[in-house]
């Protein structure tokens, strides 16, 4: 069903949205606020309607032209009909209206978003899907097709001169492939298989290559890692383990982060969901005693070998909430940087019951912080000030790192 709609503001996910005449929501891609569009229903709720966006029938001074070819049809950006200055700003807008609308705070002051010293071309590693025909492509938005491509304007220079040249024979158990790039340009190969079957693999120049299956895991050229440098600290990064994909606002977020916490060489600091180490590594050398909790087995030993110099560490691995219930420490500081998903319940009460003084909190999903938010203020912690960070130009995806204090 075509409809005709006035755009009213920006929503988190990269959607924009306005209201239908019987006063129902419509969140619609690509549009701008103060516009009125041509939109088509895809998906029609008792309280929502998504629709695709098909013209622009009242233009915003504020829409260009984007780069790609590809914008509009593959998932990977949203915002590349904005400029660069006007997505910072309406990131900066969604985690406010986030912390308000779904946290409940009042009276909140946003530090100035941290912005990317690139717009593109700044992406370190990238993921690839394969169509039936065995190219290369992206899933489209909110859809399980596959967008074949020839070009991406997000990849480092190193990853858009190579996947190019990757020939990939169809094969039905490859479910995704990435690349990832690191130091002195090093680049690795990935298969994510459905089975545990080991694939056939051969390469013309040096790379390492790693297959990831259901219950299998095999290296089939090089090695099964790579190291990647932030502020002259290298970071040993398996290939199953997570690691940033914008270096540059990498180190930005490590040097606010080392800004913002009050540490001091007789503190505790408990480092929880601390992957290979990266945000550890740079703390390690201020404090005390240094915890990590990681339940990612690759990352944990990642985590092992890039801390190695350090005395003052230790490392638990295991669910969160199950090895948070048997540590037996009062840190001054506890640092989180949690999946998509937040902080379950369990994890935040346990947070709550160590206690610490401060709680820095790195989010990476503006709606899942503000529920957390909610949460924390109940339990007695007060928001103390919080930096959106955009490391994913062009996208929605928004970086933030907040800092809580106990009242008590």
């Amino acid at each position: 069903m075509k409809i005709k709609l006035k755009i009213d503001k920006y929503v988190y996910g990269g959607d924009a949205m306005g209201r239908l005449e019987d006063g129902r929501v419509a969140f619609v891609p690509f549009a701008l606020p103060g516009e009125e569009i041509k939109a088509n229903i895809i998906e029609d709720k008792k309280g929502f309607v998504r629709a695709e966006f098909l013209e622009v029938l009242k233009r915003s001074p504020q829409r260009i032209e984007p780069r790609c070819k590809h914008y509009t049809k593959c998932g990977g950006c949203h915002y590349q009909h904005l400029s660069y200055q006007e997505q910072l700003e309406v990131k900066t807008e969604i985690v406010l209206d986030a912390l308000q609308r779904i946290g409940g705070l009042e009276d909140i002051s946003i530090n100035p978003i941290i912005s990317s010293d690139i717009e593109w071309n700044y992406r370190n590693n990238v993921q690839f899907h394969l169509n039936q025909d065995g190219v290369l492509g992206f899933m489209a938005g909110r859809s399980d097709t596959v967008v074949p491509i020839e070009e991406c304007h997000l990849l480092s220079e190193v990853l858009t001169e190579l996947w190019p040249s990757l020939a990939l024979e169809p094969n039905p158990d490859i479910k995704r492939v990435s690349l990832r790039v690191g130091q002195d340009d090093d680049v690795m190969l990935i298969f994510e298989t459905f089975s545990d079957e080991a694939l056939e693999f051969s390469v013309d120049f040096p790379i390492s290559a790693v297959q990831l299956g259901s219950e299998s895991y095999y290296v089939l050229s090089g090695d099964d890692f790579i190291h990647t440098e932030v502020l002259g600290k290298s970071f040993r990064v398996t290939a199953n383990a997570f690691f940033q994909v914008n270096s540059s606002t990498a180190e930005k977020m490590v040097n606010h982060l080392l800004e913002i916490l009050p540490l001091d060489e007789d503190m505790t600091v408990l480092d929880l969901y601390c992957g290979v180490g990266f945000f550890s590594a740079f703390i390690a050398p201020k404090v005390s005693k240094l915890i990590g909790i990681e339940s990612h087995p690759q990352a944990s030993e990642d985590f092992v070998f890039n801390l190695d110099e350090f005395d003052n560490i230790e490392l638990y691995e295991g669910k969160a909430k199950l090895v948070m219930k048997g540590l037996e420490v009062n840190p001054d500081i506890i640092v989180v940087d949690p999946p998509r998903s937040g902080l379950g319940r369990h994890v935040l009460d346990a947070i709550v019951e160590l206690a610490p003084k401060h709680l820095a909190y790195i989010s990476c999903d503006p709606a899942t912080l503000a529920r957390d938010a909610k949460r924390l203020t109940a339990k007695g912690y007060s928001l103390q000030q919080i930096t959106p960070i955009d490391m994913f130009p062009q996208t929605f995806h928004i970086e933030t790192i907040s800092l809580w204090v106990t009242k008590k």
